[in-house]
């Protein structure tokens, strides 16, 4: 049987985000690496099967899927064991609230802060934008006090069990102390739920980066 390819980049984001779901379920995949320096994404080979030049897709025997939470979803679906999507309707209605909680209210600051400090140092050689991550951190700082609040009434923010709504926080909540930040253990709700989402063995597990797992 063939297994998931995975088309990205050892050390992106995405990417890892992907491997950590697939690493969560215990799906064996191939990482097939995206020379992104070389603007492999942008080949006419690598659009046909991701028309944004973007990163990263999958090939599940033939199947091509791309968008970072969708990708994450099908596995996931594929594997309704796991519980990481609730399929009891209300319980389902609080996961994509949930969901939908992280990628309109952490994402965006979260995303443009680990910009700020942690790639554009490292890939373009420029220091952060001070006014940007000043901004940026008091919009996440007012988003996490609601995330308390939440996590102040269940373990997870949608419920007790771990979904992927919880999941889909990382990698960028973990990078955003890579760049200097503690925002992350301010609040003593979101601080327990957030050292327990990067003590699990499937973010730790591609610290180094991504690689290839088919057995674990």
């Amino acid at each position: 049987m063939a297994i998931i390819k995975l088309y990205g980049s050892k050390h992106a984001t995405c990417t890892r985000r992907v491997a950590t779901i697939l690493h969560e379920l215990k799906v064996p995949f191939e990482l097939v690496e995206v020379d992104l320096m070389a603007g492999e994404h942008k080949f006419p080979a690598y659009l046909e099967k991701q028309p944004f030049g973007q990163i990263p897709y999958i090939e599940d025997e033939g199947f091509i899927l791309y968008e970072t939470r969708a990708i994450c979803r099908y596995i996931a679906a594929k594997y309704p064991a796991s519980g990481l999507i609730p399929t009891e309707p209300k319980a389902n209605a609080i996961f994509e609230q949930a969901a939908a909680a992280e990628i309109t209210n952490f994402d965006p600051s979260a995303s443009k802060l680990v910009f700020e400090t942690v790639l554009k140092p490292i890939f373009y050689k420029t220091a952060a934008d001070a006014a940007v991550v000043e901004a940026q951190l008091a919009i996440l700082e007012k988003k996490l006090d609601a995330y308390d609040v939440i996590l102040s009434k269940h373990r997870y923010i949608a419920g007790e069990s771990l979904t992927l709504a919880d999941l889909f926080h990382i990698p960028y909540a973990p990078l955003l102390a890579a760049g200097g930040s503690d925002i992350m253990t301010q609040k003593p709700n979101v601080a327990k739920w957030y050292k327990e989402l990067i003590a699990r063995p499937s973010w730790l597990a591609y610290e180094g980066g991504v690689t290839t797992t088919t057995s674990y």
